[in-house]
């Protein structure tokens, strides 16, 4: 049985990981005999966003726990998995991702990424295993592997690509029903929720991004 690692950011699409994003990886994994490993850095989240009202909240929350809300509790944190623990690794999206995995909403084409979230990836990328990313999430992978001009997509919002491209990265335009794959890398992204329209089609494309990374082993 191959085990997937699922890297959460959060709980909640303003504040941490897609929720829809997430539960629908975990599904399609789950569809395709696989075993999702769930984790999350043991960090306090950039800020907490009300999703009743969009306005941040005075109030302090941490990723890992937060996180811990989507895998029921079986999580594990970031910094004690490595790349020979699993046999691909999935980033669903959310602001989490470009908050607290990086910092891509505040910085941009200069972001920061997460040390353990940058070793991690950059082993899976040494040992040639195959990393998904949704979403947003594409920016991390451009943040981590700028040296190797790694090709993914976001869906179409110019002012995403053109960070990418500026942090070294090569962006294709892709619909929501569709996956980019960089066959160089082992790198497969698809748009999710950066295009929308509702959760069916974003589930076309993610179950099409884990067929993928199966199809990768």
């Amino acid at each position: 049985m191959k085990k997937i690692g699922v890297l959460l950011s959060g709980c909640g699409v303003y504040d941490g990981s897609e929720i829809h994003e997430a539960v629908i990886t975990l599904l399609a994994i789950a569809r395709k005999g696989g075993k999702s490993l769930c984790m999350a850095p043991d960090i306090d989240q950039y800020h907490v966003v009300n999703h009743l009202t969009g306005e941040a909240a005075d109030e302090k929350r941490n990723v890992l726990v937060e996180s811990a809300r989507i895998a029921r509790g079986e999580i594990r944190d970031l910094k004690d998995i490595r790349a020979a623990d699993i046999d691909a690794l999935i980033l669903p999206g959310g602001f989490g991702a470009a908050k607290n995995l990086s910092n891509f909403a505040i910085k941009g084409k200069d972001a920061d990424i997460h040390p353990e979230v940058h070793r991690l990836i950059t082993e899976m990328t040494e040992a040639k295993k195959p990393v998904g990313a949704i979403c947003i999430s594409p920016v991390v992978l451009a943040g981590v592997l700028k040296d190797r001009r790694p090709e993914v997509s976001i869906g179409n919002d110019l002012g995403t690509a053109d960070a990418i491209e500026a942090m070294g990265g090569g962006h294709n335009v892709c619909s929501v029903h569709m996956i980019h794959v960089d066959e160089k890398n082992r790198l497969v992204s698809t748009p999710a929720y950066m295009l929308g329209p509702g959760i069916a089609e974003v589930a076309e494309g993610i179950e099409k991004l884990v067929q993928q990374i199966f199809k990768m082993f």
